[in-house]
């Protein structure tokens, strides 16, 4: 079988696509507080993992300092990254607000345990000017045909 079509772990499929999407996302603590401890870093890794899975995503990695956290998440097509931000901000906040209340009071973060923005980037496959050259080189009617990745046509 051509190494084109060989099974990719990686590659998710559904009915009618198949995909590999993934994420990296940055959340600050409000007001850059560093308030997290090793023992809330472990918590909010669980949470996230678990509104994850509700979104039928993969958090592929995670890992946190005292006033932020970076993910990698491995996302579907259907899921809306802004909705799986929200998901993954609010219940967060809601269980370490309820667990380590003291740890976050003491920060006073005003009713507020993330800042309002976020880092989302996109990441994994081949680099922006691959996939230019790749989609430049395709034929098109009317056109005559480049050989692989735009060169001249050979002959």
């Amino acid at each position: 079988m051509s190494p084109r079509w060989e099974e990719n772990p990686e590659v998710r499929r559904g009915a009618h696509v198949a995909h590999n999407l993934h994420v990296h996302l940055v959340f600050v603590t409000k007001y850059r507080r560093k308030v997290f401890t090793p023992e809330m870093l472990m918590r909010c890794e669980e949470s996230m993992r678990d509104v994850c899975t509700d979104f039928d995503a993969e958090l592929k990695r995670f890992s946190g300092e005292r006033d932020h956290v970076r993910l990698l998440v491995h996302y579907p097509p259907k899921v809306a990254i802004s909705k799986l931000v929200s998901s993954l901000k609010g219940v967060s906040s809601r269980r370490l607000r309820q667990e380590f209340t003291y740890n976050v009071n003491r920060a006073i973060m005003h009713g507020r345990f993330w800042s309002g923005s976020y880092f989302a980037g996109s990441c994994g496959g081949a680099p922006l000017a691959v996939v230019e050259r790749y989609i430049e080189a395709q034929d098109r009617p009317g056109r005559q045909p480049a050989g692989r990745w735009g060169d001249a046509p050979t002959g």
